[in-house]
């Protein structure tokens, strides 16, 4: 008998699932965007978790206590402007981790229906900053929080507070942003770069283009929101209209965040970008 080691051991032999090279090709990204849907969706279901309060932010603004050993440890004077810029923005960390608390405490987190689902569970980028903030408030009152990690090279690993069954990590951006929007009961905006920028105005589109629902969404810091973005130039310019502005507001403390949601419509049960249970968003339905 010729020896059949060589078909044995050949790549296309291997079995389809067990053939990392022939996962990770071109070929079978469409699968893999699938697969990173698949996996949260089943962590999340497993949680019980319906919809959530999603914080985005800065993964640059320090604790008070990272801001105190900046300060401590700065030697030159770029080291030491560069820490009392951060210690000037520790405050957000407050109060990004404070709106943890509250939205935890208040929103249903801690209280799952009969049916064991919890709604308006804190989620974030689950890296550090005002991310690891808010995780942090959800984690101090024993409330369950989400980590959407992706994987970048300066953040090479989730912050420590959003809870390790719901504590993710994602290849694709484009994945990552479905995760945090389909369960979206609110969203609260705390000052940030081009990240935080990329996620609350693709969330604010969907709402301008009439492809969610209405949901509150609240920028937290009114002074930085106000210098960075003139969105009354935007109405002015006529590039969105009048009413557009209605669609956010905008405030500064944690306490006046939650307090604007619930002016602004926040409720439990299935979130507005995406009945949990259902696997349709309000795009699909409209289609």
């Amino acid at each position: 008998m010729p020896d059949s080691m060589p078909n044995h051991e050949s790549s296309s032999y291997r079995l389809a699932f067990e053939d990392r090279d022939f996962l990770l090709g071109e070929p079978m990204r469409g699968v893999r965007f699938m697969l990173e849907y698949a996996k949260p969706e089943m962590h999340l279901k497993a949680w019980g978790i319906r919809s959530t309060i999603v914080v985005y932010g800065s993964a640059r603004v320090p604790s008070p206590e990272q801001a105190e050993r900046m300060l401590r440890e700065a030697r030159t004077p770029e080291e030491k402007q560069h820490a009392e810029r951060r210690a000037k923005q520790a405050p957000w960390y407050e109060e990004a981790r404070k709106f943890g608390r509250i939205v935890s405490e208040r929103g249903g987190a801690l209280a799952p229906t009969s049916d064991g689902q919890r709604d308006n569970v804190i989620a974030t980028g689950g890296g550090p900053g005002l991310m690891e903030a808010a995780n942090r408030g959800a984690q101090e009152v024993g409330a369950p929080s989400i980590g959407f990690n992706i994987s970048l090279p300066h953040e090479p690993r989730p912050n420590p507070y959003s809870t390790p069954d719901l504590t993710f990590r994602f290849h694709y951006f484009a994945i990552r942003k479905m995760h945090l929007a389909m369960r979206a009961n609110g969203l609260a905006i705390f000052p940030g770069g081009y990240g935080t920028f990329d996620e609350a105005f693709e969330i604010l589109n969907l709402r301008n283009t009439n492809k969610a629902s209405r949901l509150p969404i609240v920028f937290v810091g009114r002074d930085y929101w106000n210098e960075v973005v003139n969105f009354q130039a935007l109405a002015d310019h006529g590039m969105i209209s009048p009413g557009d502005l209605d669609l956010f507001d905008i405030v500064d403390t944690a306490e006046e965040a939650w307090d604007c949601m619930n002016r602004l419509g926040l409720k439990r049960g299935a979130p507005p970008l995406g009945p949990a249970g259902t696997g349709q968003s309000s795009a699909d339905e409209e289609e």
